[in-house]
């Protein structure tokens, strides 16, 4: 597999917005069916050897334990219970109200009643539109899919071993069907006191200070693929501090900073692996920093805290 193949937004951008609701359909089943966990983490998928999974989740709301996954080299959606029943059904050519009504039709088909407080699009364009009602959104490259779910794959373990270098609360390295991001947050244990005016998602995200890293595939506010990290709450001169690799930039976003790397520019290096951890370290040396965070105390080299091993 090639590190980093070409991804660019213009290439799969029509499947990418049908993908990202199927994700969100799927996602909304698994915020409902899954015990609440922190800041969210009952909600994201993570990767697997063919794709994209709840994991198992039902039991303490009536159903059986089932998961959802998305086969992305088959181009098919599972769905399947411990007790050995699954359903599934092709992805391609299949439009987003399609979607939703075959992925209701294989739950019910092994037994799982899932009620959808929200059946439509989270923080879209069309997020006044029900999913059953989605015809517009139709693309399916399989193609395009495959090199998504292979992008994933590779930066996942590029997550996992950053991640390794952290004794500190940290999150599951995850893929956000909200956003539709993957990424992975280091906490420092200081609580945030949200703005009373915050929404439910947000101060339940941000209730405790972090240093985030992520990488998402472009949208219409940044119309193309990019590793990036912020800390929350920003503190006063993040982005003066220095980033690496030198392509790597701040920019703002949000009323805030947001560190980017390019991924055509890591791509490019001569050591693309190398110089995605760098800018993640680099991003982590700058919100840390600034934040006042115990750096060393933290530092988790090699993945390993027992200190009388190597």
């Amino acid at each position: 597999m090639e590190t980093f193949p070409a991804m660019p937004l213009a290439d799969w951008q029509d499947t990418k917005e049908t993908l990202h609701r199927y994700a969100q359909i799927v996602g909304k089943i698994r915020l409902a069916a899954s015990v609440r966990r922190n800041h969210w983490w009952n909600a994201p998928f993570h990767v697997t050897g063919r794709g994209l999974t709840t994991r198992p989740m039902g039991q303490v709301d009536g159903n059986p334990i089932f998961t959802v996954d998305f086969d992305l080299v088959g181009h098919r959606l599972l769905v399947a219970t411990a007790d050995g029943r699954a359903a599934s059904f092709a992805l391609p050519g299949r439009s987003v109200a399609s979607f939703y009504e075959e992925t209701l039709r294989a739950l019910d088909g092994v037994g799982v009643h899932v009620d959808l407080a929200r059946p439509w699009p989270f923080d879209l364009p069309d997020s006044d539109r029900p999913f059953a009602e989605d015809t517009e959104h139709a693309s399916y490259d399989p193609v395009m899919v495959m090199r998504y779910w292979q992008v994933l794959s590779q930066v996942n373990l590029l997550l996992e071993e950053f991640a390794a270098r952290f004794s500190g609360k940290t999150s599951p390295v995850h893929h956000f069907w909200h956003t539709f991001d993957i990424a992975c947050t280091r906490f420092s244990g200081r609580v945030v006191e949200q703005p009373a005016a915050s929404d439910p998602v947000t101060r339940e995200a941000y209730s405790r200070e972090v240093v985030s890293f992520g990488f998402w595939f472009g949208d219409d506010a940044f119309p193309e693929p990019a590793f990036y990290s912020y800390t929350a709450p920003e503190p006063e001169g993040l982005a003066t501090e220095p980033l690496l690799p030198a392509s790597a930039r701040w920019i703002e976003q949000r009323g805030g900073h947001l560190a980017v790397l390019r991924y055509d520019d890591a791509r490019a290096d001569a050591d693309p692996r190398a110089a995605v951890l760098s800018f993640y370290e680099s991003a982590y040396q700058a919100g840390a920093g600034r934040a006042g965070w115990d750096i060393a105390g933290l530092a988790c080299p090699g993945g390993v805290t027992d200190p009388r091993l190597p």
